[in-house]
């Protein structure tokens, strides 16, 4: 247990309305340590890996409570929430500092490195109309429908001699549903991240699907891949 001691900054401007228990203002010495609104980094990384992993929030809440954290549906579904915003902070930042040329690539030399691209389906919840009320004065409930979207995705790892993901090693993973030329950057960022450009080998593989291939010439470019050293595959 840690105690911090720390100063409250408050807003410039205060209305003194609608502020909530703690106000509109930060605690800069529990930001550097990454707590926000009372929740440790430990925290936001178990409810945010347990809602990505499982198929509701109401089995994260499950989950969790095996392990001993209790808390409210509506607490698992804001932690996870959040959690998700900061990774894709966090991925815009990654984009900027490779647009600029400041990401440091890793080491890939010796290596053979896959890269596997497609489309896939999965439903996103809109609400089409809100709750009006609370609790036994909610007088409108709250619907919502669900919408098939396609999200573009990536799995980028190391092989073996026979093609297989090398053993002892952690593919990178990663997707958009913000169209195929991010999600080709992406790409490209991850293999800048392993180290593509040292690589014996760096295999594409992929269906059919023109977005994929109208794109993979800017990615080898991008790289600086030597044609000798690239290996393209119909899936």
């Amino acid at each position: 247990m840690i105690y911090v001691t720390t100063l409250y900054c408050g807003p410039a401007l205060r209305t003194g309305k609608r502020r909530g228990r703690e106000g509109s203002g930060l605690y800069p010495e529990l930001a550097v340590l990454g707590i926000q609104e009372g929740k440790s980094p430990a925290l936001v990384r178990e409810v945010g890996r347990q809602t990505a992993l499982l198929p509701s929030y109401a089995m994260a809440r499950q989950e969790l409570a095996e392990h001993g954290l209790e808390l409210d549906i509506k607490e698992v579904h804001g932690i996870g929430q959040h959690a998700g915003q900061a990774a894709l902070s966090y991925r815009r930042r990654e984009l900027e500092w490779y647009r600029q040329g400041k990401l440091a690539a890793g080491s890939g030399r010796g290596k053979r490195l896959g890269a596997m691209i497609d489309g896939g389906r999965t439903k996103v919840r809109k609400t089409t109309r809100r709750q009006k009320g609370k609790g036994t004065r909610k007088t409108q409930k709250r619907r919502f429908q669900t919408e098939w979207r396609e999200v573009k995705q990536i799995i980028v790892f190391e092989m073996d001699q026979h093609g297989r993901m090398k053993k002892g090693t952690q593919p990178i993973l990663d997707g958009t549903f913000a169209g195929p030329d991010e999600m080709m950057e992406v790409l490209a960022l991850r293999l800048h991240q392993m180290g593509a450009s040292q690589a014996e080998v760096v295999a594409f593989r992929a269906d059919g699907a023109p977005w994929i291939w109208e794109r993979l010439e800017w990615v080898k470019r991008r790289l600086g891949l030597q044609e000798q050293h690239v290996s393209l595959g119909l899936d």
